[in-house]
């Protein structure tokens, strides 16, 4: 069970407590749905991508190979013509736990609107702060969360830096018209994401990443009840959040990423007070009742 992994195994080339930054990211692009998914441009598209986002330097530390984050990206494209390809991006990312060889999932997003031109061999570059092309801003714009929130479970609000930058893709970008930049584009978008990230409303959600990770798992393998506690903790947290404002986004993306990994944690190892755990999973996180049920304890 995973808090046996937690406890139990020993990383191997993990023994410094740093921050995991840059990209180790494996990006496949998926083609099968245009009925041409041998087009030699899709398999060019694949090896620019994943030399942009593997080569580019994204932060300004030094990171040892150990310390990159792992991610992965799956572009599938749905239709395209001339330079013109719909598609969609699904992105996760994970990070080591420590004293363990256990990863945990922490980033788990399907964007929907990735409308994006590109020509055979172009050259993909990224500024910082001006608008390249769609392609070049919802890719940095998904690094940049990959990258504060991975930060975030390391250190109490590390992220700031990456998800200032991630807005700043989101405004710029916000001039051009394609779609999931704009506050009218839906619930469920770039632009939802960043803002409910940076808003004060929805403060607890950064404290909860900590408090999860650093103070929760990372802890399981000196004192496990204690670190499940801080899960539990951070879990009401998170119920506090959606005291004030229901059924955010926010929520859908973490338990995303994390109601597998939950469910475990609380079927297995040292027993704490479960009853308002499961009162507040019910609230918060209604759709995955069933994994929820499954919790055996």
């Amino acid at each position: 069970m995973l808090y046996k992994l937690v406890l139990f195994f020993i990383a191997i080339g993990f023994s410094t407590f740093c921050y995991g930054q840059e990209l180790n990211c494996k990006l496949v692009v998926n083609a099968m749905q245009t009925g041409n998914e041998q087009n030699q441009i899709f398999k060019t598209l694949e090896r620019q991508l994943n030399e942009f986002i593997n080569n580019t330097q994204w932060t300004n530390k030094n990171a040892k190979p150990q310390e990159r984050i792992d991610c992965s990206m799956v572009v599938t494209i749905q239709d395209y013509s001339s330079d013109i390809f719909r598609a969609t991006l699904q992105i996760q990312s994970s990070r080591p736990v420590f004293n363990s060889t256990y990863t945990t999932p922490i980033y788990n997003f399907n964007d929907r609107d990735f409308t994006f031109q590109y020509l055979e061999f172009q050259n993909l570059v990224y500024n910082p702060s001006q608008y390249e092309s769609n392609l070049i801003s919802v890719l940095t714009f998904h690094i940049n969360m990959i990258l504060g929130i991975d930060a975030d479970t390391f250190e109490l609000m590390g992220g700031e830096t990456y998800f200032k930058q991630a807005q700043t893709i989101l405004n710029y970008t916000q001039q051009n018209n394609y779609k999931g930049w704009k506050a009218e584009d839906g619930q469920q978008t770039r632009f939802m994401l960043i803002d409910q990230m940076l808003s004060n409303q929805y403060k607890e959600f950064r404290d909860a990443m900590y408090k999860y990770h650093r103070l929760g798992l990372d802890e399981m393998s000196t004192d496990a009840k204690e670190g499940k506690q801080s899960i539990a903790d951070a879990i009401a947290d998170l119920r506090t959040m959606n005291n004030r404002r229901p059924n955010s986004f926010l929520l859908r993306v973490f338990f995303d990423a994390k109601a597998s990994e939950i469910e475990e944690i609380f079927s297995d190892g040292p027993s704490i007070t479960i009853t308002t755990v499961m009162d507040n999973l019910n609230r918060i996180a209604p759709t995955h009742a069933s994994k929820w049920r499954n919790i055996s304890y």
